[in-house]
């Protein structure tokens, strides 16, 4: 009985322990299910690294040769050498001040998170602290910030070299080189900050995938306002002045559109679908701006010039820029569509009903073909091709366009007038006449 009694209850003991430790393997199999993994070291993405090497090239070709062959051929003869220079010369100083103070300033963050909603931080200066291993966005896109940063820069080069557009052919070097550093420092990198770097209109929603506000919509209103301060060209509305060499310009918008798309597809920051689909829409936008805006021109002017269609491909190309990652083709076809049409009746028609003289139509393409394409982009946002769509509206765009105008106007305006105390606008009334290839530098075309 005794050796009965001590196996039953051994049996019983052994039976409660194996019960616990049923038990305890039933509690502890979910906790070890659910422990985080340990994140992956991020690598650099080669295919995205060489994309973006790639469309940075694309991007500087924009504005060298691009843009400067583009408003070369459309000014007078006199004023070529000078007008291709200042594109030149703005692609130089912008990259010494991009690479100095610029890329800080737009893509870092501030120490102090009031001043963060509107301008970056200084530790990024003269790049200090980047290294060959240094990955922007790490576990996204994984390229070198020294892509990035030579990325962002081509973009920095090119919207100010817009803005000289609108007052070609009579700005004085010395003042175009002390108005452009100092715009780039206090409005460029100031506002690409707000959308792209982390400010407020980029928290508040707004959305611009490739620069519709921080570049056109920017340049844009910066060159009107320059148009305005400077006043008319001599003899604006009595001497011809008439494109000298179309041919130019057909080449420099040529090169605008195959470079486009680095700067939209290229705005992804990675080889995928999504890049894909930016390329895409920028090409069918833009072929249809340039049907529009040479049909309107054939029905109002009765024949359809080679100023006009190569304008209008522009125009589509600034429209689709801030929507070409979040619409679907379709709606990339209504962007191009509405934007060559507008752009016309603004290039052509509001700006001689107010005026103004932009000489190159740096707001009427720029400017308000920015603006179509920002408050379109709110519009037709399609969640399925990005799903930063879903929460787009046309009010959040008003909001970013508003709060870019006012800042971009204002500082533009200060700006001019300080460098006007500094050193003068425009040159003498003599020497505007003479052209300024010979009066800012010696040298004419023969």
């Amino acid at each position: 009985m005794k050796t009965t009694g001590r196996a039953a209850a051994l049996a019983a003991f052994a039976y409660t322990a194996l019960c616990s430790v049923a038990a305890f393997a039933q509690t502890a199999a979910p906790a070890a299910t659910t422990a985080p993994a340990p994140a992956p070291t991020p690598v650099l993405d080669t295919g995205n690294t060489a994309w973006m090497l790639t469309s940075t090239a694309l991007v500087l070709m924009m504005t060298i040769p691009g843009l400067a062959l583009f408003y070369g051929g459309m000014v007078r003869k006199k004023n070529v050498l000078a007008t291709i220079m200042q594109s030149f010369a703005i692609t130089c100083l912008v990259t010494v001040l991009w690479f100095m103070f610029g890329y800080s300033l737009a893509f870092t963050t501030n120490d102090s998170a009031g001043l963060n909603a509107y301008i970056g931080g200084f530790s990024r200066f003269f790049h200090h602290g980047i290294t060959v291993s240094t990955l922007w966005l790490p576990g996204v896109s994984n390229i070198p910030e020294f892509v990035f940063s030579m990325f962002q820069m081509t973009f920095a080069i090119i919207t100010p070299a817009l803005i000289a557009g609108a007052f070609a052919e009579r700005m004085k070097f010395s003042a175009l080189l002390l108005f452009m550093g100092l715009w780039l420092v206090f409005v460029y990198a100031p506002i690409a900050h707000w959308v792209w770097g982390g400010g407020f209109l980029g928290t508040a929603g707004v959305l611009d995938f490739a620069g519709g506000t921080v570049v056109h919509i920017n340049a844009g209103v910066a060159g009107l306002v320059c148009a305005l301060v400077l006043g008319k060209r001599e003899g604006y509305g009595t001497t011809n002045m008439a494109p000298h060499n179309l041919v130019y310009s057909v080449i420099g918008a040529s090169l605008l559109w195959v470079g486009w798309f680095g700067f939209n597809a290229g705005s992804e920051l990675a080889a995928d679908g999504l890049a894909g689909a930016a390329m895409l829409n920028t090409q069918v936008a833009t072929a249809a701006a340039a049907l529009a805006w040479m049909f309107a021109e054939w029905i109002v002017a009765k024949k359809p010039s080679v100023l006009g269609i190569i304008s209008g491909a522009v125009a589509g190309l600034v429209a689709v820029t801030p929507a070409s990652g979040f619409v679907n083709p379709t709606g990339a076809f209504i962007v191009g569509i509405l934007a060559g049409v507008i752009c016309y009746l603004s290039a052509v028609k509001l700006k001689h009903a107010l005026g103004y003289d932009d000489s190159l139509d740096a707001f009427g393409v720029h400017g308000i073909g920015g603006i179509v394409g920002a408050l379109l982009t709110g519009a037709l946002a399609d969640p399925a091709i990005n799903a930063l769509g879903k929460d787009a509206s046309v009010g959040k765009q008003l909001y970013g366009i508003a709060f870019t105008i006012l800042w971009t106007a204002v500082a533009t305006f200060v700006i001019l007038y300080i460098v006007k105390a500094l050193v003068g606008l425009r040159p003498s009334t003599q020497e505007e006449v003479e052209g300024l290839d010979v009066t800012q530098h010696g040298e004419v075309v023969p």
